[in-house]
């Protein structure tokens, strides 16, 4: 999958879109929409074509971030070890940050699927400004649910830090009405 042991990839997915809380409901009870099945069915192929697998899937708890993975893993992209990680739900930058460092050493691709504005917040913050300018443009636009940042860097995932990897690819799935 990589050149090196040393070389990794991070892809943070910010869920796909979700239903609206109905009244008294816990946030984390939040389902995705149809729309948001179809948008997380449709990153899981742009991983997929791209030939993206992951190694490693931390996902948090929220019942949303949950259904974008098993969506994706509909679309094929291929199964990995999940680990519901608390810490994603409701975190910022550092405690992604923190959550990727615990990463398994064996695995060159990690796959975060969370929330903004952690998410967006990690993923500016990692980027070093180096990489594809079409992705930081896109990035610059917003981070819609369903969007995905790929950063590369070489090192331990406990080397990672703020302002060390590449933004690589920034996608954000395109629906067609019909």
């Amino acid at each position: 999958m990589t050149t090196s042991a040393e070389d990794r990839t991070l892809v943070l997915l910010r869920h796909a879109s979700a239903e609206s809380a109905s009244a008294g409901q816990d946030d984390r009870e939040r389902s995705l929409s149809e729309a948001g099945r179809t948008e997380a069915q449709a990153v899981g192929h742009w991983l997929v074509e791209r030939g993206i697998g992951c190694d490693e899937v931390m996902c948090s708890p929220a019942q949303r971030t949950r259904e974008t993975m098993a969506e994706l893993a509909e679309a094929g992209c291929p199964e990995a070890e999940v680990r519901i990680e608390h810490r994603l739900y409701n975190a910022g930058a550092e405690d992604v940050l923190a959550v990727v460092h615990e990463a398994s050493e064996d695995a060159s691709v990690l796959l975060v699927i969370g929330h903004a504005p952690g998410l967006p917040a990690a993923t500016s913050l990692l980027a070093d400004g180096e990489g594809s300018g079409p992705a930081h443009d896109l990035l610059a636009e917003g981070f819609p649910p369903g969007a995905a940042a790929v950063l590369r860097f070489s090192g331990h995932w406990s080397d990672l830090a703020f302002d060390t990897a590449t933004l690589d690819r920034f996608h954000v799935p395109v629906l067609t009405s019909t």
